[in-house]
């Protein structure tokens, strides 16, 4: 059978037009499967960066931890000395204002300090027998003594003690240094001046 020609290019342009489609379906699905080979590179070569960044932090962290843990165990060293010093300051004050002679403590067993004012109660707590009375707790990584001091009684208990008498001076018996160590050895002195008006920080060093 003879088809008509018309047909017979309408059928050719149908079997192109196919063919173009087929090529490119094809062109598009490999286009898709590069693209997908590519991006799983580029996620796999993310996820190396990833793990050799984690481990560069994790070296790091190891370097620097011994020096942060100093860091911190000076500022706490760094601290209670200043909070002594200005212990220091309060107690010789308060002894000139009131006209009594007043108490900055240190009870070094028990790990606290405070400041009081020197009664002839015996017994007590210090707020019952002072009400301005202020005591502290050192931390636990410190040590504070008082050199070549007396010991004094306060509210019952032996403790040594800088007397700050209402003239502005320090009794003759009070310790001229105070020692704050630390666990790891760092050392800070509380020192008295010559004349027995103040106190300064000192290291082992000065």
């Amino acid at each position: 059978m003879i088809l008509n020609p018309s047909i017979q290019r309408t059928t050719a342009r149908k079997e192109i037009c196919g063919r173009s489609v087929r090529r490119v379906v094809v062109r598009i699905e490999r286009n898709e499967i590069t693209s997908a080979l590519r991006v799983s590179r580029r996620r796999a070569f993310t996820l190396i960066e990833l793990i050799l960044v984690l481990a560069l932090l994790a070296v790091v962290t190891s370097l620097a931890t011994p020096s942060l843990s100093r860091f911190f165990r000076g500022r706490t060293l760094n601290s209670e000395a200043r909070q002594l010093l200005s212990l220091t300051h309060a107690g010789k004050s308060r002894a000139i204002s009131e006209g009594f002679p007043v108490l900055l403590w240190i009870d070094t067993p028990q790990r606290e300090y405070g400041l009081q004012l020197e009664t002839g109660l015996p017994n007590g707590k210090s707020t019952e027998i002072d009400p301005k009375a202020e005591v502290f707790e050192f931390d636990e990584n410190l040590k504070i003594e008082a050199m070549n001091a007396s010991a004094v009684s306060l509210n019952g208990h032996s403790v040594n003690a800088i007397r700050f008498l209402p003239d502005g001076t320090t009794d003759e018996s009070s310790p001229t240094e105070l020692r704050i160590a630390s666990r790891t050895g760092e050392v800070l002195w509380l020192v008295q001046a010559t004349n027995r008006l103040s106190y300064e920080i000192r290291n082992r060093d000065q």
